[in-house]
C-alpha cells in the first residue's frame, strides 16, 4: 500500500527529493519553498516547528518561560467568550425552550401546548436544533469580515467589540421570553464570537520567536476546553435556581429577603437567567483587562496607545505604589513608558519578542489555485466530517437525557421511545465531570499514544469508538425505568467513550490538516479554511439532528436519530479515512 499510514503521521518532515516528487507530479506549484514545511509530530510524539534545517521541540519551553505572559492571560480569558456564549445552554435547553414554547402556546390558546408526551419532545427537539445552529452558522458568516476589520482597524477594537457584544447578548438572552427573541440574541452573540481567528493570529504576532510558539498556541485550546467544562456545569447548576439551589433561591433561601412563598421573585419570572448573567460578568472582567491591558499587535500600530491602556498605566503605578508604601518603602518604580499594562510592564527586556529573522532567501508564494492539492482537499472532507456529527451529538444528547420517560413494555430491539428525564443540573455535572476526564486524556494520554501508534492510529480508535457510541446510546431508553445501577453504568459508558473519541479526534485532524498544506505559507488559508467548513457543520448537525430527533419520536422510535443519522456520518468519516490511505497508495 506504499507507505504505511502510522509511519506517515509520525515521520520527520518531508525530504527535499519528496518534494521535487511531487512538485514534478504537479501536486504542489513549482513556486513552494523546500526549505520551509509545516508543523509535525515527530517519532517521540513531541511537536516540532523545522525551519531551514532547524527543529525546535515543545518538550524544551516550559510555560514559565513564555514571553509576554501578562498578554497571553488577557488574550485567554478573551477566548473564554466563545465556550462561555455557545455551551452554556446545553444542559438546560430542552427545559428552556419548552417553557417558551408553552408560554407562546398559551398566548395564542392552542389545544396542542407542549407538555404532552411525545409530541412535546418532539417539538423542543426542533426549535431547540434551530437554537443551537443558529450560534456556528452566524460565526460562518461573520470570520471573514472579522478578519479584515482587525487587518485594517486592529486586532485590539475587534477583540474589545466583540466581547462587548458578547456580553450584551447574554444579558438579553437571559431575559427574553419568546423564542424569536432568543434566537435573535444568540444570532448576535454568534456574530459576536465570529473573531475567534483573530485571537490566533494575536498569539502568532505576540509570541513571535519560533521556539515559543508551539507552547503558546496549545494556551488557546486548552482555555477553551476548561471553558466548555466550567460553563457546562455553571449552565446546569444554576439554571432554575429556586430548584437547584433552594438554599440560595427557594422560600427559605439566604438571598429571599422579601419573604415570597415560592422563592426570590425575578429568578421565577426568568429561571434562565442566572447563567448567562454569570457569563456576562466573566465577559465584563475580561472586557475590563482588555480595555485596560490587551496592546495592539496590527503590525504598523503596534506602538500605538489610547485612553484604555493608559488607565491601565495608571492603575499599575498607583498598585506600584500601595505595595511600596505596605511594604515601607520610600521608592517605588516609575514606569518606563506608557505601555505598561494592566498586569505589568509590557516591555521588559526578557519578554520583549524578537522579530522573526527567518530568512526569506526562496521563499516564494504558492498560487492560490495550487494550494488545494489532493491531500489537502481528503484533509478537509475529514476536518468537516467530524463537527458534522459531535455537534448533533451535543446538541441532541442533553435533549434526550431530559426529554421525560416512557412505556417500553411493548419495545423491540428498534421501536421504543421516551429519555431519562433527568434534571438540567444533572446533565451539566455528568458532561463537566468527563470533559475533564478528556482534558487529562488530551494532556497526558493523546501525546504518548499518538508517539506510538501515530496521528493517524489514534484519529482511527477514535472513528471506530465513534459508531459504537451510537448504536448504543438510545438504549438507554429501555433501562429509564430498570435497575438504577444498569443505566448509569450505561450512561457513563457513553458519554466516557464519546468524550473520549472526540479527544482523540479533534487534535488529530488539526494535526492532520496542518500536514497536508504545501508549504507553512498558505497555512493561515488552510486553517481558515477548515475554520469555516466546520463552522458550516457544526450549523448544519444540530438542525438536521433536531429535525431527525423529533420525527423519531413522534414515530416512537427514539434511535431513529442515532441510526440514521449520527451512525450514518460517523461510518462514512470512518470509511473516508480507508479511502483517502487507499489513494495515498
Amino acid at each position: 500500500m506504499g507507505r504505511e499510514v502510522d509511519e506517515e503521521a509520525r515521520a520527520p518532515l518531508r525530504s527535499e527529493n519528496e518534494r521535487e516528487k511531487e512538485i514534478d507530479n504537479g501536486s504542489i506549484d513549482d513556486d513552494v519553498v523546500t526549505t520551509t514545511s509545516p508543523t509535525r509530530y515527530d517519532a517521540r510524539g513531541e511537536l516540532r516547528l523545522e525551519v531551514d534545517g532547524i527543529a525546535a521541540e515543545a518538550s524544551e519551553v516550559r510555560w514559565r518561560d513564555l514571553p509576554n505572559k501578562d498578554q497571553l492571560f488577557i488574550l485567554s480569558l478573551c477566548r473564554l467568550s466563545e465556550p462561555l456564549s455557545n455551551v452554556c445552554l446545553l444542559p438546560y435547553i430542552f427545559y428552556l425552550v419548552r417553557s417558551v414554547l408553552a408560554a407562546a402556546a398559551e398566548d395564542v390558546n392552542q389545544a396542542d401546548a407542549p407538555g404532552r408526551g411525545g409530541n412535546e419532545a418532539a417539538r423542543v427537539s426542533e426549535y431547540s436544533g434551530l437554537l443551537v445552529a443558529a450560534f456556528p452558522l452566524a460565526q460562518f458568516a461573520v470570520s471573514l469580515p472579522w478578519g479584515w476589520l482587525s487587518d485594517k482597524r486592529g486586532r485590539r477594537l475587534s477583540i474589545i467589540v466583540g466581547l462587548t457584544v458578547s456580553a450584551a447578548a447574554n444579558v438579553a438572552f437571559g431575559f427574553s421570553k419568546s423564542f424569536g427573541a432568543l434566537l435573535f440574541w444568540r444570532i448576535l452573540a454568534g456574530l459576536a464570537n465570529g473573531n475567534v481567528g483573530i485571537m490566533r493570529t494575536v498569539t502568532a504576532e505576540i509570541v513571535r520567536e519560533r521556539k515559543y510558539q508551539t507552547k503558546a498556541f496549545l494556551l488557546l485550546p486548552l482555555v477553551f476546553n476548561a471553558g466548555m467544562v466550567a460553563s457546562l456545569a455553571l449552565g446546569g447548576c444554576l439554571a432554575e435556581p429556586v430548584v437547584n439551589l433552594p438554599w440560595l433561591f427557594g422560600p427559605d433561601g439566604l438571598l429571599n429577603t422579601s419573604g415570597n412563598l415560592e422563592g426570590v421573585s425575578w429568578v421565577l419570572e426568568y429561571p434562565y437567567a442566572l447563567p448567562v448573567l454569570l457569563n456576562a460578568v466573566f465577559l465584563g472582567a475580561s472586557l475590563l483587562l482588555a480595555v485596560c491591558g490587551l496592546r495592539e499587535t496590527l503590525p504598523g500600530k503596534d506602538d500605538r496607545s489610547d485612553v484604555g491602556l493608559r488607565i491601565g498605566a495608571a492603575i499599575v503605578q498607583l498598585l506600584r505604589r500601595m505595595w511600596s508604601r505596605k511594604r515601607g518603602q520610600g521608592y517605588y518604580m516609575v514606569a518606563e513608558s506608557s505601555e505598561d499594562t494592566l498586569l505589568g510592564q509590557a516591555g521588559s527586556k526578557e519578554e520583549t519578542p524578537k522579530p522573526d529573522d527567518t530568512p526569506l532567501t526562496g521563499r516564494r508564494k504558492v498560487s492560490f489555485r495550487r494550494i488545494w492539492t489532493r491531500r489537502v482537499m481528503c484533509a478537509l472532507v475529514s476536518f468537516g466530517l467530524l463537527p458534522l456529527h459531535n455537534s448533533a451529538f451535543m446538541h441532541i444528547f442533553p435533549v434526550y437525557l431530559s426529554s421525560p420517560p416512557e412505556d417500553n413494555s411493548d419495545a423491540t430491539a428498534f421501536a421504543f421511545s421516551g429519555g431519562l428525564g433527568l434534571r438540567s443540573s444533572t446533565i451539566g455535572l455528568w458532561l463537566s465531570t468527563f470533559g475533564i476526564c478528556g482534558i487529562l486524556l488530551q494532556l497526558f494520554i493523546y501525546p504518548r499514544l499518538q508517539a506510538r501508534i501515530g496521528t493517524r492510529g489514534v484519529f482511527r480508535i477514535a472513528l471506530f469508538l465513534f459508531p459504537a457510541t451510537y448504536a448504543a446510546a438510545p438504549y438507554l431508553s429501555l433501562l429509564a425505568d430498570g435497575v438504577p445501577a444498569a443505566r448509569w453504568v450505561l450512561l457513563g459508558l457513553v458519554v466516557c467513550a464519546q468524550i473520549m473519541a472526540r479527544t482523540m479526534a479533534i487534535p488529530s485532524t488539526v494535526i492532520l490538516l496542518t500536514e497536508a498544506a504545501p508549504a507553512n505559507t498558505v497555512l493561515g488559508t488552510i486553517h481558515g479554511a477548515g475554520n469555516m467548513l466546520a463552522s458550516l457543520a457544526r450549523a448544519i448537525g444540530p438542525a438536521i439532528g433536531g429535525h431527525i430527533f423529533a420525527v423519531g419520536v413522534e414515530r416512537g422510535i427514539v434511535g431513529l436519530v442515532w441510526w440514521l443519522y449520527l451512525l450514518t456520518v460517523a461510518l462514512a468519516a470512518l470509511a473516508w479515512s480507508y479511502a483517502v490511505d487507499r489513494d495515498a497508495g
